[in-house]
């Protein structure tokens, strides 16, 4: 899966993994090596996220069912908890420093691609 900023005209993710389940939700990037450029997780339906037993930071942007982003989080590092955002229907985890890379701010419109 590919995220796209149409706002900003710029790529969040070229190769995105989908947590859609329990089970790869509550895994999430545990026991995962440090994400590259362009990498990164899709959490679907969940309001909040932590980096408890992590071992590097991310940055997260937590968007609602409209794709839309109403929330962000730079350089989140280990043993975190993060903000509850309760109109998010999606999180997305990735290498820190894509938020400000990308120019992503609150109301930037995303696109998923499959």
């Amino acid at each position: 899966m590919r995220i796209i900023n149409q706002t900003r005209n710029t790529t969040l993710i070229t190769n995105a993994r989908v947590a859609n389940t329990f089970w790869l939700r509550l895994r999430g990037l545990l026991g995962s090596t440090p994400l590259k450029t362009g990498e990164g997780l899709v959490l679907v339906g969940v309001k909040s996220i932590h980096t408890l037993f992590m071992t590097f930071s991310i940055d997260i942007v937590y968007v609602d069912k409209n794709y839309s982003v109403i929330e962000l989080a730079e350089d989140m590092v280990p043993y975190r908890l993060g903000s509850y955002v309760s109109q998010c229907a999606y999180v997305l985890e990735m290498p820190v420093g894509t938020i400000a890379d990308t120019v992503t701010t609150i109301g930037d419109q995303l696109q998923f691609e499959q």
